[in-house]
């Protein structure tokens, strides 16, 4: 009896961490999926607000509006492209791992654009623009770079097995029409038998012909041998009123002189 109440406890227990173990994990699948929400939301939030400041204030706000705008949307393009190609090409890992440094110096620069874009001194303003922008242009320029790269690699991979998938289906479709080279030689083949058919026949009408005039000629010689025939006297003459008949043949009658 306490060995079955002590297998029903360990098996309680372990039914519970498992169901521990499940429910920790449905929450932080949560948390991940609710984290990830807000920080889209916050991202399109704060996208749309820089599209409504560049067209709306003019000068360098809408400048510095328009460079943090342009940095974002390069910055998470080349993301998006490099994590979508990584599954499918490892070799892009160490792209990756270049794009992480490259994604330390952009956030950098955007919380220094955010800076600048709350400055009240519009002299200060006009005075750090200028090498906002050129750091600006050079982290695009290199996040562009390596989107770009990675699309062109793409690419040049869908190409090249597209190239060998046409090979191989020209190669299946000329093996499914095999009658389409066999044809000619089998044409060829019933050519030459029907010519051969044809010199058959034409070798056997030849022969006919030939035994024709044998047996039309052999005819002609017996009659010519039949006058010989006639001329030579019987080697011994036979009574026909003497020869044995059979008997199912009826004996001949003499011939009455009276």
């Amino acid at each position: 009896m306490e060995a079955a109440a002590a297998i029903i406890a360990v098996i309680f227990a372990i039914l519970v961490a498992f169901a521990v173990i499940a429910t920790v994990k449905a929450v932080r699948a949560v948390k991940r999926g609710v984290d990830r929400t807000v920080t889209q939301a916050r991202r399109t939030v704060e996208d749309t607000r820089l599209k409504a400041k560049q067209y709306t204030q003019p000068g360098a706000g809408g400048e510095v509006a328009q460079l943090r705008l342009s940095l974002r949307t390069s910055m998470r393009a080349t993301q998006e492209a490099l994590r979508a190609g990584l599954p499918e090409d490892p070799s892009l890992s160490e792209s990756l791992a270049l794009f992480e440094r490259l994604s330390a110096h952009g956030r950098e620069l955007d919380e220094d654009l955010r800076k600048l874009e709350d400055e009240p001194d519009k002299g200060r303003v006009a005075a750090c623009l200028p090498e906002l922008r050129e750091r600006t242009e050079r982290v695009r320029h290199s996040a562009d770079s390596l989107r770009w790269a990675a699309q062109d690699r793409q690419r040049r991979f869908a190409e090249d097995d597209l190239a060998v998938l046409s090979e191989q289906i020209e190669m299946e479709a000329g093996a499914l029409r095999h009658w389409a080279t066999e044809e000619p030689e089998g044409a060829g083949a019933a050519g030459a038998s029907g010519a051969s058919g044809g010199a058959g026949a034409g070798a056997s009408g030849a022969s006919g012909a030939s035994g024709g005039a044998r047996a039309a000629e052999a005819p002609r010689a017996s009659a010519g041998d039949q006058p010989e025939a006639a001329e030579r006297p019987a080697i011994s003459g036979r009574n026909v009123w003497q020869q044995a008949g059979y008997a199912w043949q009826k004996a001949r009658r003499p011939e009455s002189t009276s």
